[in-house]
């Protein structure tokens, strides 16, 4: 494949997804322990895209301190921060994601070559060298990925409308569905040669789907629609985020490896755990990670993940759920179909937060640091199963 280059847009606030958002940036929202960015730059990675640029703003220094420059994937990556310094402080304040790749482009001249421009909170199998050679047949100056969605959904996506050959003749961003030309909506992955970047207006606040491609549309541009399936998993709202992990469970994703080890189908296992084995119930697929206590009579059903130092305590159900770092589920709750942090849970079904202690519900959970630790037998049970090697249920 021709050398291209990768850009992540990075920059937003993340606010439809509160409260995931209320301490990450919306690319850090984790998924099987790793952030959702991490898995596009082993993707991107995987098709040789080896120099990616991210632009950030919001909680900007969590993304630059994780990643870094890139070495640990083989890529180098480097960041640009959207925003000012006024009375003695630094205010994030985000360009708009092509406004944010025309300051890259001010600055240092990155998009001198095809680059591939992905959203940072979305989870994808795209072949991307298919994807390129597509837009360079069809002699393009942009391309925007495409998936056919409900007519009932296309509120929540931009549309394109195109003629018998594919080129984009309208861009309608969440359009009502009344009023959509058509159902393909963008991925939020786009291929853009040089020239487009040049197009965008500098030192402005200017959108990919409100400005630019209605600008490209507008011009005649040789500006083209993508329909080749694959696996495309946004995270667009809290309850999305719900159902990635159910989607990722259930193994839709390709290229994705569960960590863990797999003691029986559809069930694995971080190290160090303490599980009172001979008196749970784990139906897969259910992933727990390091540090987990799981007392006599809980129950896991899955597609279930219980992230790392929680604790579910006796008697308690935890079905089709996300249990976030550190999360303890007190004795006989059930929660069913929720996300669960120290701090809040949410409803998948109502989208309502309730948070710890709150009046509104019934519901009882906490924070698992400095509370509980196993009884001697449960470590015993638990140290034995694991030495022996033979989590066999």
């Amino acid at each position: 494949m021709q050398k291209i280059k990768g850009m992540i847009l990075a920059a937003g606030q993340g606010t439809r997804v509160r409260p995931l958002t209320q301490n990450l940036p919306k690319p850090m929202i984790p998924i099987l322990g790793k952030p959702v960015m991490e898995y596009l730059v082993e993707h991107l990675a995987r098709y040789g895209v080896d120099e990616i640029m991210v632009n950030v703003a919001y909680k900007h220094h969590k993304i630059e301190n994780y990643f870094g420059n890139g070495s640990r994937w083989g890529v180098d990556i480097g960041y640009s921060f959207e925003g000012k310094y006024e009375y003695g402080e630094v205010t994030p304040k985000a360009m708009g994601s092509a406004g944010g790749m025309r300051k890259i482009q001010d600055f240092g001249g990155f998009f001198d070559t095809t680059t591939i421009v992905l959203c940072g909170d979305a989870l994808i199998d795209l072949d991307i060298e298919a994807a390129v050679r597509e837009h360079k047949a069809k002699k393009a100056m942009a391309s925007v990925i495409t998936l056919e969605v409900p007519n009932s959904q296309v509120s929540n996506y931009g549309v394109v409308e195109t003629d018998n050959e594919g080129r984009i003749i309208s861009f309608q961003e969440k359009p009502k569905p009344e009023e959509a030309r058509s159902n393909f909506a963008s991925t939020g992955i786009y291929i853009f040669e040089p020239e487009v970047i040049n197009l965008i207006p500098p030192d402005k606040v200017f959108d990919i789907g409100g400005d630019l491609f209605p600008m490209l549309a507008a011009q005649g541009m040789p500006f083209y629609s993508q329909k080749n399936p694959f696996t495309w998993i946004d995270i667009g709202h809290v309850h999305d985020y719900w159902v990635v992990l159910q989607r990722v469970l259930d193994g839709e994703i390709a290229q994705m490896k569960m960590p863990g080890k797999e003691i029986k189908p559809g069930i694995w296992i971080g190290i160090n755990t303490s599980i009172d084995w001979d008196n749970v119930e784990i139906e897969g697929p259910v992933y727990i990670d390091s540090g987990v206590i799981v007392e006599a009579g809980a129950a896991i059903i899955g597609p279930t993940w219980i992230s790392r130092g929680s604790q579910i305590c006796k008697g308690a159900r935890i079905i089709r759920s996300v249990l976030l770092d550190y999360t303890r589920i007190s004795a006989d709750m059930t929660f069913e179909d929720t996300i669960v942090s120290p701090d809040y849970c949410v409803e998948h079904c109502t989208g309502e937060t309730f948070y710890t202690g709150d009046d509104r519900t019934q519901l009882r959970w906490g924070d698992a640091r400095g509370r509980l630790i196993p009884s001697r037998d449960t470590q015993l049970k638990s140290n034995d199963r694991n030495l022996a090697e033979a989590l066999v249920f």
